[in-house]
């Protein structure tokens, strides 16, 4: 069941929109599914999640979301090519090693890929760096000895990474909390959105 806080989730609710009815979606790094849970009882969706945390893969079983245990670093072998409408990897970009070869994998199995990732050009962020401290705020939590995000990066790093790797964006959101950001949102935006596919 999804949760009450799910709900207002506008993080859930931007990906949402962009997912279509009915449509089968993969989720990467899922969590406990909360996500899937969203997109199931919202669009009517099907799909799996991909998880490597034990209490995690457990909450998506208890859940009712089909997740199978795997780290995303090996790869996505266990996926036919074109299985999916859509795949997403939400908040977890930077916290993988390779970026390209998962990049690679979401295009390989899906006809579009979403990503969120919390902006690393934001102006608190900035500040804290000018201040000479890594940054840790609501979207980069942890402190710079145990935090989990390798390949921190900004709407402009992003964009060009697809443009290099042949990947085209179809759509951009940029967020601040529950606020859609439009002015400036490479300096004003918490929370960046693409959705993206292969190059023709």
């Amino acid at each position: 069941m999804t949760t009450s806080s799910n709900v207002s989730r506008p993080d859930f609710a931007v990906i949402a929109a962009w997912v279509k009815p009915g449509a089968k979606v993969l989720d990467l790094g899922c969590g406990d599914g909360s996500l899937l849970c969203f997109l199931r009882d919202a669009r009517n969706t099907r799909g799996y999640g991909v998880e490597i945390d034990d209490v995690n893969v457990l909450a998506c079983f208890n859940n009712g979301v089909n997740v199978i245990q795997s780290d995303l670093e090996s790869g996505l072998q266990s996926f036919e090519s074109a299985s999916f409408d859509y795949v997403v990897l939400s908040q977890t970009l930077q916290a993988v090693k390779n970026t390209e070869r998962i990049i690679k994998e979401m295009l390989r199995v899906s006809s579009e890929g979403i990503v969120s990732f919390p902006n690393f050009g934001y102006w608190k962020n900035r500040l804290q760096v000018m201040a000479g401290h890594m940054p840790i705020s609501e979207t980069l939590p942890y402190q710079w000895f145990d935090t989990p995000n390798i390949h921190n990066c900004t709407l402009g790093d992003f964009e060009e990474f697809c443009h290099q790797h042949g990947a085209r964006i179809l759509e951009r959101r940029v967020m601040n909390r529950d606020h859609p950001i439009t002015f400036m949102p490479n300096l004003l935006g918490m929370l960046a959105f693409y959705r993206f596919e292969q190059q023709k």
